[in-house]
């Protein structure tokens, strides 16, 4: 039942439901103390419920700090038909960087060294755009030679160049 229900013992009258038609009597002050204790019970009850999904929301949360000289990466945002970053769709990257934390901006934000091509880009970003970054040596990628086969096909009136890249 609504809480307005609860409340009044009758459903919310509206112009579209009227439930009694007649003349209205003024009640006395026990009429009202029951309101009033009916009012804190449903405050009790939204307030327990409320709790309660708070506690399995905080489960999953962990406290977010970052000290300058650390690395993190940073969230973007893909939209669709905007090409940020320069990939869109799918293959659009979710984190990019690393980039070196420069110093704390207040409570929740924080500035980042970014390099070159990102000038356009403010560096400050708040907190829960930041990923941490953890260095490891099995990160960093080796050039390797690669062998490849190139053919072309050729249609009617174009031809297409295809690669075939065999690993090993």
């Amino acid at each position: 039942m609504t809480p307005f229900e609860d409340l009044y013992g009758r459903r919310c009258q509206t112009p579209l439901f009227w439930d009694e038609v007649g003349e209205r009597q003024v009640e006395g002050p026990e009429l009202i103390q029951q309101m009033v204790d009916k009012v804190e019970l449903i405050k009790r009850r939204i307030k327990t419920t409320q709790d309660r999904q708070t506690s399995y929301a905080n489960t999953k949360r962990r406290p977010l700090y970052f000290e300058a000289g650390e690395h993190v990466f940073l969230r973007v945002l893909p939209f669709r038909k905007m090409m940020r970053f320069g990939l869109k769709g799918k293959l659009a990257p979710r984190f990019i960087g690393p980039f070196e934390m420069l110093e704390k901006v207040g409570d929740v934000a924080y500035s980042l060294a970014l390099p070159p091509y990102l000038s356009s880009i403010h560096n400050v970003f708040h907190m829960s755009l930041l990923c941490q970054y953890v260095a490891d040596e099995s990160h960093i990628l080796h050039p390797m030679e690669v062998q490849l086969d190139r053919k072309d096909k050729v249609l009617w009136n174009k031809c297409i160049p295809l690669v075939m890249v065999q690993w090993q």
